[in-house]
């Protein structure tokens, strides 16, 4: 199946809801238990910024419009809130959004970039900010008024990599960099606390030279309010630290480690489609 076999066009894209964190996360939940796989709070945890930037933020008036604004999802094993946006979007079908890590399916567990709407593949993390400044870069030197969004885990700031790129874009004044920080204080086998301490970290990046901000991560509007303020003309790099809580919306999965990998049974899916509010 080719990208553009999958796009919705006319009637079809105004049919489709608007990209609501409450749609993501139940999109997320049904779609997570038909494939049986997990990454389920990270995605939760992020369902909010995903639909700050979607429904509100993001400027693409087409996937393959040049001056569009670009995404990069660094923490790429949340990638079914995205796809959920996509197709709230109008972009993938339903049919599509159904073959979710099926064989042959251009929607796996991370984002590849054969699918439209994906400019970058990720998943190897602490790669994904690296891409974003590289973008805003070209985009600077194209004369493009773009933007660039880059959503990373606080797990991925222990990766060297990732400072490069932060000092690298403080060099550049890349005032059209967005970093958005999924600060949910955990990571795959523990608290994020416990594997390398990372106190103070808005203070650590407004050290490198960038215009830092503390946020509620699942207050849409504030999001959206504090980002559409910010000079991305000129000036510093922007970054948020988004704080977040890790399976946010589902109560038994809020904070617990084991849904970083977990499943569900037919019993959490019950019960978690309850929380979220489906009735599918």
């Amino acid at each position: 199946m080719n990208s553009s076999s999958i796009l919705q066009t006319g009637a079809a894209v105004a049919s489709q809801c608007a990209v609501s964190p409450e749609r993501v996360r139940q999109i997320i939940i049904e779609q997570s238990k038909r494939a049986g796989v997990g990454h389920i709070g990270s995605a939760l945890s992020v369902a909010d910024i995903i639909a700050a930037l979607y429904g509100h933020v993001l400027r693409i008036p087409s996937t393959r419009d040049p001056q569009r604004d670009r995404f990069v999802l660094s923490k790429g094993h949340a990638a079914l809130a995205l796809y959920a946006a996509f197709h709230l979007k109008g972009w993938i079908s339903q049919e599509v959004l159904d073959t979710f890590c099926d064989d042959g399916s251009l929607l796996g567990v991370h984002p590849e970039h054969g699918l439209s709407g994906v400019d970058f593949a990720t998943g190897s993390l602490g790669q994904g900010l690296s891409f974003g400044v590289g973008s805003a870069l070209a985009a600077r030197r194209q004369g493009s008024s773009r933007r660039v969004f880059v959503l990373l885990s606080d797990a991925e700031l222990n990766e060297g990599a990732v400072w490069e790129a932060v000092m690298f874009a403080a060099h550049h004044k890349l005032a059209n960099l967005v970093a958005i920080v999924d600060w949910n204080g955990q990571q795959a086998f523990g608290y994020t606390r416990n594997v390398i301490d990372q106190s103070r970290i808005t203070e650590r990046w407004t050290s490198f030279g960038w215009d830092a901000h503390n946020l509620d991560g699942h207050n849409v509007p504030k999001l959206v309010n504090l980002i559409n303020g910010f000079n991305t003309v000129n000036g510093a790099p922007h970054v948020i630290i988004a704080h977040t809580t890790f399976g946010k919306g589902v109560s038994f999965m809020e904070r617990q480690i084991k849904w970083h990998y977990s499943p569900m049974s037919d019993d959490d899916y019950i019960a978690a489609k309850r929380e979220v509010g489906t009735t599918l």
